[in-house]
């Protein structure tokens, strides 16, 4: 069996994709992009920028499912520049500074919506 996780502070799929599925005690979250969930709109500003508020996306369909990033297993990072590793790998540690988990980052000659970044990941429920 598999669940829908969403939420109305989830930010809305972009096509035919659930925000999140649960089977089989794992949380596959879909590749998240920094859009405020709010307004629908990409967030100003740089890789940080981008990077925090994916990763805040994130956290939010977590919390839909019942998670936080400490159950987060396996992430996979897709940079539009691979030269923007060292500031995305900043932000990226304040939110995963203890255990965190497996990553791959790629770099992507294009993403949704012409963003710097987009960030998937893979959880483990506590119960599994």
């Amino acid at each position: 069996m598999k669940e829908i996780i969403s939420s109305p502070q989830v930010p809305k799929p972009a096509g035919p994709y659930s925000p999140g599925i649960r089977a089989n005690g794992l949380v596959f979250i879909s590749g998240q992009i920094p859009v405020d969930p709010q307004t629908g709109e990409l967030v100003g500003g740089g890789i940080q920028e981008q990077t925090a508020r994916v990763l805040e996306n994130l956290k939010t369909v977590l919390q839909a499912a019942g998670l936080s990033l400490d159950d987060v297993v396996k992430t996979t990072v897709f940079l539009q520049n691979l030269s923007d590793f060292g500031q995305m790998n900043e932000v990226y540690g304040k939110y995963f500074s203890a255990n965190p988990p497996a990553r791959s980052t790629i770099e992507v000659s294009r993403l949704p919506r012409d963003c710097k970044i987009e960030v998937e990941a893979i959880a483990l429920e506590r119960s599994a």
